[in-house]
């Protein structure tokens, strides 16, 4: 899943691409690059970030995506919590609503999903962005986070949004420190067990950043590549990337190295 903000703060590419020409020149890079599904955002979810009004949600988004599902022949999901977008971004093809409030965010978020009958992405998160580096004190944050992750997908199919159009984000650095996301990347099988597609952001957050040594986002693309596969390995059936080319090329890499010997051509070995 690459990563196509347009906003001006996001924490790692924030500004680069409000322009509707610059996110689809973007976009039109990922597809390039191997993408399989584009995540498009118009409010930064980043610790701290300012709520943005519906307005101007919908004012950033809507012609990045009409222009993007008219121009790039991928899925596309969007990371919003706020119902009239959900709608307006579906109207013009969205597939997949990514929503780091796990429909909780907006009254009528969940009653527009199952109306939709469009695929949602349930993340765990407590409180806000504005707040949620608030309250990071878990007593077993991998048992926390699947049991609140458990109760969200039963909300879910009581409302009658089917179990295939539910996937599931432990949600790093989403109120959690650093021990807590070390421990909840260690146990991604914990949530995997939950049956359904998980989908993890890990790309050049501040977690990366620590564990690296390296303190500028854009720089962390090795690390985030490396926490892409452990996460893949330990489950992840979506990678939410923003360095779409280099995340691929170890996943082919990895994926090879995966395969049996009796899945290998005869000639691989000349080359």
């Amino acid at each position: 899943m690459g990563v196509l903000n347009v906003t001006p703060d996001s924490f790692s590419d924030g500004g680069r691409c409000l322009s509707v020409d610059a996110a689809l020149k973007r976009a039109q890079k990922m597809w390039a690059e191997g993408a399989a599904i584009l995540d498009i955002g118009a409010e930064s979810t980043r610790p701290g970030a300012p709520e943005v009004t519906l307005k101007e949600e919908l004012r950033r988004l809507l012609p990045v995506l009409e222009a993007v599902a008219a121009e790039v022949p991928l899925p596309i999901s969007v990371d919003t919590s706020k119902a009239a977008v959900m709608r307006a971004a579906w109207s013009l093809g969205a597939g997949l609503m990514n929503d780091v409030t796990a429909l909780r965010g907006d009254p009528l978020a969940l009653r527009t999903v199952v109306d939709l009958d469009i695929p949602v992405c349930l993340m765990h998160m407590r409180g806000t962005p504005r707040n949620m580096q608030r309250d990071t004190a878990y007593t077993d944050v991998v048992a926390e986070v699947r049991d609140f992750l458990s109760e969200r997908i039963a909300c879910c199919l009581a409302a009658g949004i089917p179990r295939q159009r539910l996937l599931i984000d432990p949600g790093f650095g989403f109120a959690k420190n650093l021990a807590a996301n070390r421990r909840v990347l260690r146990h991604l099988d914990a949530f995997a067990g939950l049956g359904f597609p998980m989908l993890v952001g890990l790309s050049r957050k501040r977690m990366i950043g620590e564990w690296s040594g390296v303190e500028e986002a854009s720089a962390r693309v090795a690390g985030s590549v490396a926490a892409a596969l452990w996460a893949v390995e330990h489950g992840a059936s979506v990678v939410r990337v923003h360095d779409v080319a280099e995340t691929v090329q170890a996943l082919r890499v990895w994926h090879r190295m995966r395969q049996g010997e009796e899945e290998i051509h005869p000639d691989e070995g000349a080359a």
